[in-house]
C-alpha cells in the first residue's frame, strides 16, 4: 500500500525568546530544531512519507518542485516578514492546488492582524475589548480608554513583544511602550483595556470542532516580578525552566461561565472560517464577562519530548488524547475537507 506524501512545513528560530533581546521577538513563532526533529519523527511513526520544507524564501521552489508528489501539506508555519506573514504558506499552497491543514491563507492573516480580526469580531457582535491603533509615539490616548493599558504589537504571536513593561500606567508609559513597538515590529501598535481577572485558553480540534478541555493560568503561582500576563518572559522562560507549573488544564469553571465561554469559542471559529484546529484566548473582567483577546490559527504543537507547557497538545493530553494521535487527528480532519484519500 503506498504511504501518503505530506509536506511539513515549518519555521526555524535562530534566537531564543529573550525579553531583553528585541531580534528574538521576530522568530517567536518559530520553533527549536529539536521540536521541529520530533514531529517530522512522530509523522514518520504514524506512517508517513514526510517531506520537510523550511518555509524561508525558497519554499516555493521545493513545494513546485515535488508538486506532483505531495498527497497533502501540514502546514505549522508562520512566515518571514510582515503583516501578512502568516498567510504566504498557505497561498503559495492554494496556488499550486495542494490541500493543506489549518485555515486558508485569508483567515491566516486575519488572526495575525490582531486589529483586522477585532473588527470582525466586533462587526459580528462577538465581544471583545475596545482598543486604539498607534501608528506614531506621539499620539494621544482616546478618552473611551481608561489606564491601565496593554500596549502590543498588531500583527505578532507567541507573546512577542509582550512583557511587564507592556502594561502602561500613564501617557509617558504607553508612549514608551509605543516607540518600542514601532521601532522593534516596523508596524502600528494597539493599546486596550488591562484586565487583571482570569485568562482562558481554549483550543479547539476537528471539523466540526471538538472544543478540548480548558486551560487557565493560575497567576497565583507566578514570582512577584511577573505581571499577570502570558507576557515572553513567562511563556518562554518560566514556564519551561521552573517546576511548578501554572497551567490549570480542565479549568475550574463553574457552569454558566463554562457554557459562556464555549458558546464565543464556537461562533468566533465559524466567523473567522477557522479550519482544522487553533487555540482562543478569551479573559474575564470583574463581574464574569467574557472578551475574547486572541485566536493562534495553527496554535503551538511543541511535542511533549520537548516541553508538557505547550498549550494545544496540554488540551489534548487532558482529553486523552496523545500527540501522535493528536497529529493524526488535524491531517485526517484536513484531509477530510479536500476529499483527500
Amino acid at each position: 500500500m503506498k504511504k501518503t506524501t505530506i509536506a511539513f512545513l515549518y519555521n526555524i528560530r535562530h534566537i531564543y525568546p529573550d525579553p531583553n533581546d528585541s531580534r528574538s521577538d521576530l522568530e517567536a513563532d518559530f520553533d527549536d530544531e529539536e521540536t521541529i526533529e520530533w514531529i517530522v519523527k512522530h509523522l514518520k511513526n504514524l506512517g508517513y512519507h514526510v517531506i520537510p520544507i523550511e518555509a524561508n524564501e525558497k519554499a516555493y521552489l521545493s513545494l513546485y518542485k515535488n508538486r506532483k508528489k505531495i498527497d497533502f501539506a501540514f502546514d505549522f508555519s508562520f512566515g518571514l516578514y510582515g503583516a501578512q506573514k502568516y498567510g504566504h504558506i498557505p497561498g503559495m499552497l492554494e496556488m499550486l492546488r495542494i490541500p493543506f491543514t489549518s485555515s486558508s491563507s485569508f483567515t491566516r492573516n486575519l488572526t495575525l492582524n490582531k486589529v483586522e480580526m477585532k473588527q470582525i469580531l466586533i462587526a459580528n457582535r462577538i465581544p471583545t475589548l475596545p482598543y486604539q491603533v498607534f501608528t506614531s509615539e506621539d499620539e494621544k490616548k482616546e478618552s473611551n480608554l481608561s489606564y491601565p493599558l496593554i500596549v502590543k504589537p498588531m500583527a505578532q504571536g507567541s507573546s512577542a513583544g509582550i512583557s511587564n513593561k507592556s502594561v502602561v500606567h500613564n501617557a509617558e508609559e504607553l508612549r514608551k511602550q509605543v516607540r518600542y513597538i514601532l521601532k522593534t515590529f516596523d508596524y502600528p501598535a494597539f493599546a486596550e483595556p488591562f484586565l487583571r481577572w482570569r485568562e482562558f485558553s481554549v483550543s479547539l480540534l476537528g471539523n466540526p470542532p471538538r472544543i478540548l478541555p480548558i486551560i487557565e493560568p493560575d497567576f497565583k503561582k507566578l514570582p512577584k516580578k511577573f505581571l499577570p500576563i502570558d507576557s515572553l518572559e513567562v511563556k518562554w522562560i518560566f514556564e519551561e525552566e521552573e517546576e511548578v507549573n501554572h497551567l490549570v488544564c480542565p479549568a475550574k469553571i463553574y457552569f454558566q461561565l463554562k457554557r459562556k465561554i464555549e458558546t464565543i469559542a464556537r461562533k468566533t471559529w465559524e466567523v473567522l472560517d477557522i479550519k482544522d484546529l487553533c487555540r482562543i484566548d478569551m479573559r474575564t473582567d470583574e463581574k464574569d464577562n467574557i472578551y475574547v483577546l486572541d485566536v493562534n490559527s495553527p496554535p503551538g504543537l511543541i511535542p511533549p519530548e520537548v516541553s508538557v507547557t505547550s498549550y494545544f497538545p496540554l488540551a489534548a493530553r487532558a482529553a486523552r488524547i496523545d500527540y501522535p494521535t493528536l497529529l493524526k487527528t488535524i491531517i485526517e480532519s484536513g484531509m477530510k475537507r479536500y476529499q483527500v484519500k
